[in-house]
């Protein structure tokens, strides 16, 4: 079995960048999406269900090419994006923002879940004492989705790294730039003689994912414990 070459190292790193970046980015905005989907009562409600979970039922490379065609240097937000000195098309910010959305209803899923397992009366009564609302949220309902919030970064964190079609569309695979590991593992496949290098790739990926679910657990357990144990 063949030893990973420097770009091999240059794609595992550009994939951990863009899978950190991309969990980072989305983290507050599935927070509040799964908060309105659990707690608000609004005209659209099932829209916005509907519209978070599309990433889940489209195609990869039909996501990344609707990015391709409103993100694009000539599309209709990424060219006033581009004057602006903004640009994702095949840029690694590409990537990440590809990866971020494809992760998006896997990071809802688990927040708004724990969201409603939190019994309304708690901030029922911290609202009763007069606790506004912005604090409700910070000392009541964030911690208490604490391990829902852990589970939905993971989980965010694992299809980022992992995500391919999106972000070949969106961003292509220009080695230094947007070639991720899992573009990687596909042309050392394509490759005559590439398995080798392609099982070290896989090894690598199974790694970090183990990694990050044994933090993340770990991370859970010290999230759940009561405050007096801590």
């Amino acid at each position: 079995m063949s030893g990973l070459t420097p770009a091999d190292l240059e794609a595992i790193g550009l994939s951990l960048k863009v899978a950190f970046t991309a969990t980072l980015v989305s983290l507050p905005v599935a927070f509040a999406a799964a908060w309105a989907l659990a707690r608000g009562w609004f005209p659209g409600r099932s829209l916005l269900d509907a519209l978070v979970h599309l990433p889940l039922v489209l195609p990869p490379v039909a996501t990344g090419y609707a990015l391709l065609i409103l993100l694009g240097r000539n599309g209709p937000l990424g060219r006033p994006l581009a004057e602006l000195g903004i640009v994702f098309a095949f840029d690694w910010t590409g990537a990440a923002l590809a990866s971020a959305v494809m992760a998006f209803p896997l990071m809802v899923r688990p927040i708004r879940l724990a969201i409603e397992a939190i019994d309304p009366e708690v901030d029922e009564v911290a609202r009763t004492l007069g606790a506004p609302p912005l604090l409700r949220l910070l000392r009541i309902t964030i911690p208490l989705a604490g391990p829902g919030l852990v589970a939905g970064a993971v989980l965010g964190f694992a299809k980022a790294l992992g995500e391919f079609g999106a972000t070949i569309t969106f961003a292509a695979a220009i080695p230094g730039e947007t070639l991720t590991l899992p573009t990687a593992i596909y042309q050392a496949v394509q490759l005559p003689g590439g398995e080798g290098r392609a099982l070290m790739l896989c090894a690598v990926a199974t790694a970090i994912a183990v990694i990050a679910v044994v933090a993340a657990n770990a991370v859970g357990r010290v999230v759940e414990r009561p405050a007096g144990r801590r």
